[in-house]
């Protein structure tokens, strides 16, 4: 099966014989660069949990009609994770936001940290901020994916600190903690907000600033990875925790208080 594509709307009527179509850029990238064929299974989403999977009937470079075969939806995740990512050198930027994509990010917020080597504001930081979108869309298509993740625009220190006290647990992975994630229990539902920072580390009036807002510090493990990898990493590991903690409570509950 070929990757996802996107259109910005599936009808409410689709089904089963019904036809959805690809056109302007999608329709382009289907035709030409992709090169599909009539017979090819393909995915559609509408990047908000809504898709179809059906087979190509007709390829041009402006159209590309498909014939649903059956109609999908992806609810929302009971525990959203938001990635507050402080900006990575220009050249890794991208491959951050795929990553994170990839692993099931909710939500990516960028932000400059106090050692950040970069700072986008202006039309600079507004170009990077649509290869953000452009590179979470793709990625989100590329691991066909119906609910693409928001990238919110670039935040402050501060907002990245309301947003974690608004949230049901805020996680700042910090090289100098001296807590592993492994020992975070987590919710199985509800907001997490996860901080990154840049290369050089968060300073520490960052941390104070996250840790008064009631964010946990935490550490991946042995190793310190690079900031564009970083984030896709803490969204696994998080990921995994909360079905533990889903196992847990659920355990929990069957024996009536006696968890085994």
């Amino acid at each position: 099966m070929s990757d996802g594509f996107f259109v910005g709307y599936i009808p409410e009527d689709s089904s089963p014989g019904s036809q959805v179509f690809l056109e302007g850029s999608e329709a382009h990238h289907a035709a030409v660069v992709r090169r599909l064929a009539v017979g090819e299974s393909v995915v559609i989403a509408d990047g908000l949990g809504r898709g179809v999977v059906g087979v190509v009937d007709s390829v041009s470079k402006t159209r590309v009609c498909v014939e649903v075969e059956s109609v999908v939806d992806a609810p929302e995740s009971p525990l959203r994770i938001t990635v507050a990512q402080a900006f990575p050198k220009t050249d890794r930027a991208e491959l951050a936001v795929d990553l994170m994509t990839e692993v099931g990010v909710d939500e990516i917020l960028g932000w400059a940290g106090a050692r950040s080597q970069v700072r986008w504001t202006g039309e600079r930081g507004e170009k990077a901020h649509s290869k953000w979108v452009n590179a979470a869309r793709e990625s989100s298509k590329q691991s066909r994916r119906l609910r693409f993740p928001m990238v919110g625009p670039w935040v402050s220190a501060t907002e990245v600190a309301r947003r974690i006290a608004e949230s049901e647990y805020g996680i700042i992975m910090h090289e100098k903690a001296t807590r592993s994630i492994v020992d975070c229990v987590l919710p199985s539902q509800g907001d997490v907000v996860i901080v990154i920072g840049p290369e050089g580390g968060l300073s520490d009036d960052e941390v104070r600033t996250f840790e008064d807002a009631g964010g946990q510090t935490y550490s991946m493990g042995e190793t310190v990875l690079r900031t564009s990898t970083a984030g896709a990493v803490a969204v696994t590991q998080v990921r995994l925790l909360s079905q533990r903690g889903r196992f847990v409570s659920d355990t929990f509950s069957c024996q009536r208080g006696q968890v085994i």
